[in-house]
């Protein structure tokens, strides 16, 4: 039996951005440098933000031969549609909501890159890990692919398990959108956000935050001595809380915390705990910052 894994994702949309302005309205807005997207299929994942900072949008913007494709949560198309559309004034760009055309799936396991690479339909490897596998952007007329890829389908929970143990995030989730800055996203960790490429909406707040490594809340993997309850529940450190509980997989979740209470609370051994279960605390083994919330490495990109 095959070691790679296809599932449907169907609470993720697909947006179209075609024009001579396309790359160029993008550039100006989002976190990511869109640059760096030199070929059709390149991807990368950003965000578009507040000018406070704060994350509005979270999504992936693919290189087409038309233009892009932006994947992100279907909840999210309309609100982002307008967003982009109050953006574009008098640019030559058009912007659609594709929803209706495109079915999203993950493929992920042994040989998703280069699965990725021989489908034949709108694709891309993660840009965050390449480790979490791929997206497929799927349309009646290659919705096929999934089968010849000879994976094994499954359930989006056990894709979002993968991710949840490989301590990356997703938006809704694991973080609030328009409650969230990039770096407690792990924006920084995960070649989200750009400090090179100038400025974009909110720049200013999320340079400011690099610099001075502020970020002192984080989105870290937890572990329970028993199953976690759901999303949402608050994280506790003694009396105090420190957090709220994302997605979970069994014992297993992610969290956004305060890094430096967590800090305290362990060094004094103080349990940490969601509701009854108590938890282990522990940081993706990619990540350059520790539970005292200081980035140890900048940004590589």
């Amino acid at each position: 039996m095959t070691n790679l894994k296809t599932a449907f994702l169907p609470n993720r949309g697909v947006i179209s951005v075609t024009g001579a302005d396309g790359a160029k309205l993008l550039q100006g807005i989002v976190t990511a440098d869109m640059e760096r997207l030199k070929a059709v299929g390149d991807a990368l994942h950003c965000g578009l933000l507040s000018p406070q900072g704060k994350i509005l949008f979270d999504f992936f913007v693919l290189r087409t031969e038309n233009g892009f494709l932006i994947e992100t949560g279907k909840a999210e198309v309309p609100d982002l549609v307008k967003r982009l559309s109050m953006y574009k004034l008098r640019a030559d760009v058009e912007i659609v909501d594709r929803c209706a055309d495109f079915s999203v799936a993950a493929v992920w396991g042994e040989g998703a890159v280069n699965a990725v690479a021989s489908s034949d339909c709108a694709a891309f490897v993660d840009p965050r890990r390449a480790d979490l596998g791929g997206r497929l952007l799927l349309t009646l007329a290659n919705d096929q692919v999934l089968k010849e890829l000879g994976g094994t389908p499954a359930a989006k929970d056990d894709f979002h398990a993968h991710r949840i143990g490989l301590g990356v995030p997703e938006a809704g989730k694991d973080f609030k959108l328009g409650d969230t800055f990039p770096h407690e996203a792990l924006y920084d960790q995960l070649g989200s956000v750009s400090f090179t490429k100038g400025c974009f909406v909110g720049q200013e707040v999320v340079s400011r935050m690099q610099h001075r490594g502020t970020a002192r809340k984080r989105v870290v993997i937890v572990v329970g001595d028993e199953e976690l309850p759901a999303t949402g529940a608050e994280v506790t450190a003694g009396a105090a809380r420190i957090g709220a509980l994302g997605s979970v997989s069994g014992s297993r979740g992610l969290a956004l915390v305060r890094l430096d209470r967590a800090s305290e609370a362990i060094t004094k051994g103080d349990a940490i705990r969601v509701g009854d279960v108590s938890l282990g605390i522990e940081i993706a083994q990619w990540a350059s910052y520790g539970l005292g919330g200081v980035s140890e490495a900048d940004n590589k990109e």
